[in-house]
């Protein structure tokens, strides 16, 4: 194969999976006007089902810009040797390997961010702010901005050093010591996530004594779940939409409330969607997500290990001098349909844990706070009640509204 055949292939890559996903979408869109089903009809009243349609429909066009953006940006940065020129700029700064993978990604993450920025920031303060979400103010949005630069800085940029450093090292096996390195980075973000990242962007306090407290302590205890780190965390900082997480194993394991999921649900509420997130817990669907994880990485990067040395990816993307990264950029072009196919399988088992979840929660305490909640939630997010059945299958994580409804109520 030569270096132009496949650089024809990634562009078709790139343009199908673009295809594909404005496909979805539209059949998506399409489904907006349906009617609720009847078990769904007290979820909106007649103007707030409107609303939620007008939400919809506006991130519908947005996205339909804003990935057209990306895609003709993308598309130019190929056909006029982007990653060639920002090769040269790195390469002409340092001749250290190591350096010059870090000021290529650099440039290109960077140049990335600052160029769809603006659209961030139309999604937060015009279409959030239109229909009541947003609460983050412009020195939370450009403060996050800042943080998350700084993270992906010394964390991101340490684990591409060393990946690198593998790399040049141990040649074909540096596989090996990449995926330890990468399970052991996990494994510890799995542990202390809670602890160490959330804190520079949220507040989190323990939950105070109270009614809330002891029905959820009340729950553990019958289920033999000992829980006694249970967080508030100041959600409604950024938006008003509600959730609640489960992290850590053993002493580290908490569960996160935001302020927002608090307010919005009752108490007896409250506990039916902890006892689904101890459901998770109980039925050892995060070590499942994990172990798939690690396992998922591990033949990445063997794949990668076995087509990393080859100078066609550099030279297919323009680059004379065979490296690391401009290899790394093609393969995970060249990977992503088969990417693709594991995001599906993973999401299929994500929706059938949900399903058990969901069961746990009506066994061990109640089925009726379960649905109620459901439906507070899916309201106050405007979330779409008649997703067409390819997009959900394609990208949803959980099963719809009606159909976790319907599950609880057999």
């Amino acid at each position: 194969m030569t270096p132009t055949t496949l650089f024809y292939i990634i562009i078709a890559i790139i343009i199908i999976d673009f295809i594909i996903d404005k496909i979805l979408d539209t059949l998506n869109a399409k489904r907006f006007n349906d009617p609720i089903p009847k078990t769904l009809n007290d979820v909106y009243d007649t103007p707030e089902y409107q609303k939620s349609q007008d939400y919809k429909k506006t991130n519908y066009k947005f996205g339909l810009i804003t990935s057209t953006f990306t895609l003709l940006l993308t598309l130019a940065f190929f056909f006029f040797d982007g990653f060639a020129l920002v090769d040269n700029l790195a390469r002409d700064y340092t001749t250290n390997t190591i350096l010059i993978t870090l000021i290529f990604f650099g440039i290109i993450m960077l140049g990335s961010d600052i160029l769809t920025t603006p659209f961030a920031y139309y999604k937060t303060f015009v279409i959030e702010e239109r229909f009541g979400f947003n609460k983050t103010t412009k020195k939370t949005f450009f403060l996050d901005k800042l943080k998350g630069w700084l993270m992906l800085l010394l964390i991101g940029g340490g684990i591409l050093a060393v990946l690198t450093w593998f790399y040049e090292s141990t040649g074909r096996m540096f596989w090996v010591y990449a995926w330890i390195l990468i399970t052991v980075f996990t494994l510890f973000m799995n542990l202390f996530y809670s602890r160490l990242i959330v804190p520079l962007f949220n507040k989190q306090t323990p939950l105070e004594s109270g009614n809330l407290r002891d029905a959820i302590s009340n729950y553990a205890q019958t289920v033999g779940f000992n829980l006694d780190k249970i967080f508030v965390i100041d959600g409604s900082k950024r938006s008003t939409k509600a959730n609640a997480y489960f992290s850590g194993f053993g002493s580290e394991k908490r569960v996160t409330l935001y302020d927002t999921l608090i307010n919005d649900l009752e108490d007896d509420e409250i506990v039916a969607v902890l006892a689904h997130e101890v459901g998770h817990y109980k039925r050892k669907h995060i070590i499942f997500n994990l172990a798939a994880s690690v396992v998922l990485t591990g033949f990445t990067l063997f794949i990668l290990s076995l087509l990393i040395s080859n100078p066609i990816l550099s030279q297919a993307l323009g680059v004379r001098i065979p490296s690391f990264h401009i290899g790394l950029i093609a393969f995970g072009i060249l990977y992503a349909p088969l990417s693709e196919i594991t995001g599906l399988i993973m999401n299929w088992f994500s929706r059938k844990f949900e399903y058990q979840a969901d069961d746990y929660a009506k066994n061990t305490y109640k089925a009726e706070p379960m649905i109620t909640s459901l439906k507070k939630l899916s309201k106050n997010s405007l979330s779409n009640l008649t997703p067409h059945p390819a997009y959900v299958f394609m990208h949803y994580s959980h099963p719809t509204l009606l159909e976790r409804i319907e599950n609880l109520k057999g």
